[in-house]
């Protein structure tokens, strides 16, 4: 009842799921709460770890047909889907007439246990061990924190709601009022400070399947980080309160806000203390799982830690890992991470700016004259004495997908392939031609088609150590005893030369921009290297795990797409590799051509590296990936608007829509 892996088949919170999710349409989502649940629930432990346990299905994990979690920086510079994303074309990307994120399903779940367990915590009336007691209301507060952070990030502003409200139109009306951003992140930390206090140290069903201390602590860092970062590249602008423009002026609930510490420059510095403190209070004490430097290829070969950790069945002994959720395909709880591993990461590929990102081994770019770089005509070549990260991940022809074979699944792939550009599934095609291997899990057992069940990591505490290193420097503008402790030992755990002087030293942001949106931030190119390496650090260590669109935004590095397009590539098809494409014969298995609709590939006049987005000319992004300042922030579907509205007139609403975004269906940013 208490593991992350079990769905809960208590009558009561299947009743609870099914009710709030068929109003799911209706105006901030209320379910009458007398209809919730009987009197007699949530008066005991047990019925409280219940319950929290069902919410955690709100944490990105493993999903059935995709490629899960370390498919989830798709569509950045990071990794590309074979299809484009319409976000990067300015116009395409329009107000929805409903839906979106503006919806209060999982807030109301989370207010109506805080709003009928707390009151009753409070006058001892719960029944239990007092202990877990508190940390299940601890839980509670630490993911009513985490969907509250999934909307700042969405859409910026949004309403408080504490409390299950009446099904009264004045008040519910009340409550779509916008608090400003920053207020919305005080709220999340407040309610994160509760869930430190009340959480135990260690998850208690001992492996981690459920939330701890460290866990919250590590969440505090990135959602204050998250805020400072914003707060700071977007100041002087219509995307954080009082800005020029902020939407939020326009409502007299919002008039003469002011921040909580005084002013911006002083709330971005509460903001990265408190970032600086929760990280360090998990990275201190939480050391990084070994990186042996082995791709096991055979049996006999010793098992790497490191890339162990990410396809792994069990990750209770990996003290990194400080929330996992665990598959069982007895209880039909599948995915197909281990075969996407073994292929085509479901059509999830590396770019070409991604791979030139990462150093040398020796701590080197590769464009330095000392980097001993080998180039880039085999995918061999690419992997050859680089970051142990690439080398690791990096898939390459004639290496051993499967090792081990318990159950040769019918879908198993033994040995790595060259990178199939021709075949049209999605679940095969090799978008870039660099594929990863993280999740990859050598056992033949896991290759049967969606009946995977290696553990899925939600927090893991390497996050703290690059956490810290970044809030310190964007707080003090130099590196402190601990963010360089932390700095080398994720170096030294990639494999790398620890000195990271050497690579400051050596970095030419001018060649790292051609690849890196992390190397702008407002349109600007940054000119100091040690904050590049410390954003190239994060972009390294947490490939393919989610943090990319949310890093890029927080940074405002995408404003230099607004005027200067970027082009997507891959590997170096137009060099040698494109002999892997020819048959005995010497006859192509690849055709390209401007303008011809049964192109696979573009076409080397366009470049020698694979271009997937511009194969046939056809394509809305042929001339690159385009932005538009309103991206940065969701649109809200004007749904919303009118329900809250007198007489459909949408300026009456107590919502304000998000900047450059219009209060018309259907329609693109102004401007756009």
């Amino acid at each position: 009842m208490n593991n992350f892996n079990k769905d809960i088949s208590v009558l009561i919170i299947v009743g609870l799921t099914m009710t709030i999710v068929s109003c799911s349409d209706d105006f901030l989502d209320r379910p009458p709460p007398s209809d919730i649940t009987p009197e007699q629930y949530l008066w005991e432990e047990s019925q409280l770890a219940a319950y929290t346990i069902k919410q955690y299905e709100i944490f990105p994990t493993h999903s059935n047909w995709t490629y899960g979690t370390h498919g989830f920086d798709q569509h950045t510079d990071n990794m590309a889907h074979k299809d484009y994303n319409k976000r990067f074309v300015p116009g395409e990307w329009r107000v929805p007439q409903g839906g979106g994120s503006w919806n209060f399903t999982n807030i109301y779940r989370f207010n109506y246990f805080l709003n009928t367990v707390v009151p009753r915590w409070n006058a001892g009336e719960i029944q239990g061990n007092s202990d877990l007691i508190d940390h299940y209301i601890g839980e509670m507060y630490f993911l009513r924190a985490f969907e509250y952070f999934k909307k700042v990030q969405s859409l910026g502003d949004f309403p408080i709601v504490k409390t299950v409200l009446p099904d009264e139109m004045a008040a519910l009306t009340e409550a779509s009022k916008r608090a400003p951003r920053s207020e919305v992140v005080r709220f999340i930390i407040s309610d994160l400070d509760s869930s430190i206090v009340l959480m135990s140290e260690v998850s208690p069903d001992g492996k981690r399947n459920r939330l701890s201390k460290s866990a919250a602590q590590l969440f505090k860092s990135r959602v204050a980080l998250y805020e400072a970062t914003w707060l700071k590249y977007f100041s002087g602008t219509a995307f954080v309160p009082n800005g020029p423009g902020w939407p939020g002026a326009e409502k007299d609930y919002n008039n003469g806000y002011q921040f909580q510490a005084g002013s911006i420059d002083a709330e971005i510095d509460w903001l990265l203390d408190q970032a600086m403190n929760a990280a360090s209070a998990v990275a201190d004490n939480i050391s990084l799982t070994e990186n042996n430097g082995i791709l096991q290829q055979s049996p006999s070969e010793s098992i790497n830690p490191y890339l162990d950790m990410f396809g792994n069945v069990d990750l209770s002994s990996y003290s990194e890992v400080l929330l996992w959720r665990r598959y069982d395909r007895g209880l039909g709880l599948v995915h197909n991470v281990p075969k996407a591993a073994a292929e085509s990461n479901y059509s999830n590929g590396m770019t070409k700016g991604f791979v030139e990102t990462f150093l040398m081994a020796n701590g080197l770019p590769i464009y330095d004259p000392a980097s001993g770089y080998h180039g880039d005509d085999s995918i061999s070549l690419v992997r050859k004495e680089r970051d142990g990260r690439l080398w690791l991940f990096l898939k390459e022809p004639g290496q051993k997908n499967l090792l081990y074979n318990t159950h040769l699944g019918t879908h198993a792939v033994p040995v790595e392939s060259i990178p199939n550009l021709v075949q049209p599934d999605v679940a095969l095609h090799y978008t870039t031609g660099y594929a990863l291997r993280k999740g990859i899990n050598y056992d033949g057992i896991h290759f049967d088609n969606g009946q995977g069940f290696t553990a899925s990591i939600v927090f893991r505490a390497v996050e703290a150590y690059l956490n810290y290193i970044e809030a310190s420097y964007e707080k003090n503008g130099s590196l402190d005893g601990k963010a360089q402790q932390y700095w080398a030992a994720i170096r030294k755990r990639a494999g790398i030369d620890p000195d990271f002087n050497k690579t400051i030293a050596a970095t030419d942001i001018t060649k790292e921009a051609k690849g890196d949106w992390g190397a702008y931030s407002a349109g600007v190119m940054l000119s100091d290297p040690v904050l590049y390496n410390i954003r190239r650090e994060r972009r390294c260590e947490l490939v393919a795990e989610g943090f990319r669109e949310m890093d890029l935004k927080r940074w405002r590095a995408m404003d230099q797409l607004v005027t200067t397009p970027y082009h997507i590539e891959g590997f170096k098809l137009w060099g040698p590799m494109q002999e892997w494409y020819k048959d005995d014969d010497g006859n192509w298995l690849i055709t390209w051509g401007w303008g011809d609709p049964t192109s696979i590939v573009s076409p080397p006049e366009l470049s020698d590296y694979v271009r997937p987005y511009e194969i046939t000319g056809n394509e809305l992004v042929v001339d690159g990936y385009r932005w538009h300042m309103a991206h940065y922030l969701n649109p809200i579907a004007i749904q919303h608007f009118l329900i809250t509205s007198e007489n459909n007139d949408v300026s009456t609403s107590p919502i304000y829509q998000n900047p450059s975004w219009p209060t018309i269906p259907n329609q693109g940013p102004i401007g756009s």
